[in-house]
Parts: C-alpha cells; sequence; structure tokens
C-alpha cells in the first residue's frame, strides 16, 4: 500500500490547532465548577484564548468548522497531554504549567519561522500564553507551598501529567520536515530550557521534580487515549445532529 504524502505545513497547523482546541475544550468545562468565582472566570478567560487560536490555525489549515467538527477520533493531531481529563483543580493547573510552558518557549521561537501567517500568529498567541503560563506557575506555587492537602494534590497532579512531557519534544518525520522547511522550530532545542523553567517553579514551590515514568507517545500520529473519544463526543454533538444549521 502506497504512503500517503504529508504537507508538513498542513500536518503542523493541526497539530498547533488540535493543541488549542482540545485544551480549550477541556478548560471550559470548568465554566460554572470553578474553586472560586474568580478562578471560574479565569479558566473560562483561559479556554476563550485557546479556541480562538485555534480558530485562525484550523481555518488556515482548511474548512476550520468542518476540522473542528467533522473530524474523527484518529485524524486529531494534539498531544496526548491536553486531552487529559481535568481531574481536580491541582491536576488541571498541573497540566497548563506543563503544557503552557512549553508552548511559550514553542511561540517565542515560532516568531522567525519561515511562515509568514505563523509568524504573525505567535506575535499574537506568545502574549496570550505568556499570562497562561505565569497564572498556572502562581497556582502551582501556592498549591504546592500551602497545606498539606493542597500539596498532595499538586503532587498528584504532577505526577499523572509528567509521563506525557516527553510527547511535546518528540520529533517525527512530519515535523522534522516541518524543522527543515524553516516552518517550524526544533522542540528538542528547548527541551533543557523547559526543564529548567519548569524546575524553578517547583523549588519555589517546594515540590519536587516527578520521577520519570515510560513515556506516552502518539498523539501526533492519531492515537489517542479513550478520553479524547468522549471530548469529541460533546464537543461535536450539535455540528453533527444538525450539520445544516448556521450558527
Amino acid at each position: 500500500m502506497a504512503t500517503v504524502a504529508v504537507d508538513p505545513r498542513h500536518d503542523y497547523l493541526l497539530r498547533l490547532g488540535d493543541d488549542a482546541l482540545v485544551l480549550g475544550q477541556r478548560l471550559g468545562e470548568w465554566c460554572g465548577h470553578g474553586p472560586a468565582l474568580e478562578v471560574d472566570i479565569s479558566l473560562a478567560n483561559l479556554a476563550l484564548d485557546l479556541v480562538g487560536q485555534a480558530t485562525l490555525l484550523l481555518n488556515e489549515a482548511g474548512d476550520g468548522d468542518r476540522l473542528a467538527f467533522h473530524r474523527d477520533v484518529l485524524d486529531f493531531r494534539n498531544c496526548l497531554m491536553v486531552e487529559q481529563p481535568n481531574g481536580d483543580f491541582a491536576q488541571t493547573i498541573a497540566r497548563h504549567l506543563l503544557y503552557t510552558t512549553w508552548q511559550h518557549m514553542l511561540l517565542d521561537r515560532l516568531r522567525q519561522s519561515s511562515d509568514r501567517f505563523l509568524v504573525e500568529f505567535a506575535h499574537k498567541a506568545v502574549k496570550e500564553v505568556a499570562y497562561h503560563r505565569e497564572l498556572a506557575a502562581e497556582w502551582t506555587i501556592r498549591l504546592g507551598d500551602g497545606t498539606e492537602e493542597s500539596t498532595r494534590r499538586m503532587v498528584d497532579g504532577l505526577d499523572w501529567c509528567w509521563r506525557f512531557v516527553p510527547e511535546l519534544f518528540e520529533v517525527d518525520d512530519a515535523l522534522q520536515a516541518a524543522i527543515d522547511g524553516g516552518i517550524a522550530p526544533d522542540p528538542r532545542e528547548f527541551e533543557e530550557e523547559y526543564r529548567s523553567a519548569f524546575s524553578a517553579v517547583l523549588a519555589e514551590a517546594k515540590l519536587e521534580t516527578p520521577a520519570d515514568q515510560r513515556p506516552i507517545l502518539g498523539g501526533r500520529r492519531g492515537h489517542h487515549s479513550e478520553h479524547l473519544g468522549h471530548l469529541l463526543a460533546v464537543m461535536q454533538f450539535l455540528p453533527r445532529t444538525y450539520p445544516d444549521a448556521k450558527w
């Protein structure tokens, strides 16, 4: 069977767009359920930022609504971390710190891309994600260096999410082609900086770096956990039920 050629730019737009879309949907699940009104509003605003980013990226990749609401789970290219369940508030914060620290560093470098759209996108999005990263770091410190209960929950949240970090720095053939074409930055080049920045936040939170676990990979190639299927069933229900509706 012949191998279908992958357009590196299109694939990269899907990776970035799907990350933002899925994480935005996850954070949106907190609406009305946050531990305090201020936190509830903050999480909703983070979700709106991410959905806005996803809209730009998926529209650039093609028909944004079709890509968001009418693709099968196997066609999504998001990393596994963003599809993980929210868990409690500490687990949500752990996931957001780990992902947005990486996302912020990626966007900072994406401003040097050879692709004009991605340059313009990154210049805007990096400012939003800087706030996301700062908020997640502040809550990590607050929970980690808080009560015995908040510390335990923060440690558990970080342990749950830690296995998904290696995928953020994995470079497969499609991503390598985008790197070679100057479209995408090479994430391996800032992995050490990422780990140092993360360790600095944990030190302030008086927490230790989680023990290494067997890495969980495959999201970029469409191999997802059962959690994404459940998320898409909710997110895609109305557009699939009423495909001709105008929203």
